[in-house]
């Protein structure tokens, strides 16, 4: 898929078919995460992959948005990791390059995926900490569900004119 129609055709997904993805699949989407730009190259990431039913049943309890875990057969949960930081609080950008690395992996391999966000909500990070035994240092940024589309949802017009400016206001 060329990458500006992967861009522009990329749509959040929340409705999926009872289908598997893959393990090979996912280390596709987690090679795809950890090619993500991040300040002075500390790639601050870890990530953990969730599969197992029981535990993605578990998630729209402690996360209300991400009800979609419920039919989706995997979910990566991307998470910064301070005992990597180099460069202080630039996590958050290289976390979140890595979350849409993933998603746009996952619409190039036919799959469909949303990115529903954990950070900076405390309630949140604590309860994914708690839920999946992460270490302090590891904080919880974004959470995508993903699996095979089952639905469609139209191309938006996005690009909007009136919000750019070239040098200046």
């Amino acid at each position: 898929m060329e990458t500006l129609q992967a861009i522009k055709t990329r749509r959040s997904i929340r409705r999926f078919l009872d289908k598997p993805v893959t393990r090979e699949m996912a280390r596709a989407l987690l090679e795809a995460a950890m090619f993500a730009p991040s300040a002075g190259n500390e790639q601050p990431w870890q990530f953990v992959v969730m599969d197992e039913r029981e535990l993605l049943d578990k998630v729209p309890s402690i996360c209300a948005t991400a009800s979609m875990c419920r039919q989706a057969p995997l979910a990566i949960l991307v998470c910064a990791d301070s005992s990597l930081e180099k460069y202080p609080n630039f996590w958050v950008q290289d976390c979140s390059a890595a979350t849409e690395n993933i998603l746009l992996a996952a619409h190039a391999q036919g799959l469909g995926a949303v990115w529903v966000g954990i950070y900076p909500l405390n309630d949140r990070i604590v309860a994914f900490r708690r839920l999946l035994g992460l270490p302090e240092e590891i904080t919880p940024i974004s959470l995508v569900p993903l699996g095979y589309p089952n639905e469609t949802p139209a191309e938006p017009k996005r690009y909007m004119e009136e919000r750019v400016h070239f040098n200046g206001w």
